[in-house]
């Protein structure tokens, strides 16, 4: 008899079929894309959250986890906040626009919400609050409702977005730092996807 050698099934790569790297921020035309499409269906909910991302520059962990009392003061909306990183474990403060603190108080007045409620209870389990993956999937449909292929973006995408904007605004990079709450000014350059020609184009712009 004779035994055919032991050949290992070739294990599929975990990234096949996937893309990956930084996912791109939204650009100012796609804001309002989203923005003006939630207004139009009256989703107030989905209209304070997607807001409230944009203006947070929070990781999805943080920002579902954000509770009335984080954005209230004296029974209205503030117009700045400071939240206490889950991964960093660092303070990181946030202005909120007038865009965001409206979607807000209409949210919280609708859903009667006391200030130690979450800002986002779940719909969907028995979490107190919106769980990441679900907020992945409003993510993913809110791209989708503006033509642009969801694969490509995530909710680091929102994170980015008003960063990535201040940053062509002013290429402050250290403003820029103190708003994502890095430790890192690296980490800052890294996600923010600096390149050597932007550095080069600075530095020609720049007379000394």
């Amino acid at each position: 008899m004779f035994y055919l050698p032991y050949q290992p099934i070739p294990k599929q790569p975990w990234n096949k079929g996937k893309l990956i790297g930084q996912k791109p921020p939204l650009k100012l035309n796609e804001i309002w894309g989203i923005r003006i499409r939630l207004q139009l269906a009256r989703n107030i909910r989905e209209l304070a959250l997607f807001n409230l991302a944009i203006d947070s520059k929070l990781r999805a962990c943080d920002l579902v986890r954000l509770r009335a009392q984080d954005v209230l003061n004296g029974g209205s909306v503030t117009t700045r906040s400071m939240v206490i990183q889950k991964k960093t474990q660092l303070s990181v403060q946030f202005e909120l626009t007038s865009h965001t603190r409206l979607a807000l108080e209409n949210w919280i007045h609708k859903e009667g919400l006391k200030p130690q409620d979450y800002l986002f209870p779940s719909r969907v389990t028995s979490s107190p609050h919106l769980s990441t993956r679900q907020y992945a999937r409003l993510v993913s449909k809110w791209i989708s409702s503006i033509g642009l292929d969801s694969t490509v973006y995530g909710t680091h995408s929102l994170r980015r977005t008003k960063a990535s904007l201040i940053y062509k605004r002013t290429q402050n990079i250290r403003a820029i730092q103190l708003l994502l709450g890095h430790t890192k000014l690296e980490s800052t350059v890294r996600y923010l996807g600096i390149e050597v020609d932007d550095v080069l184009e600075m530095a020609e712009q720049t007379e000394v």
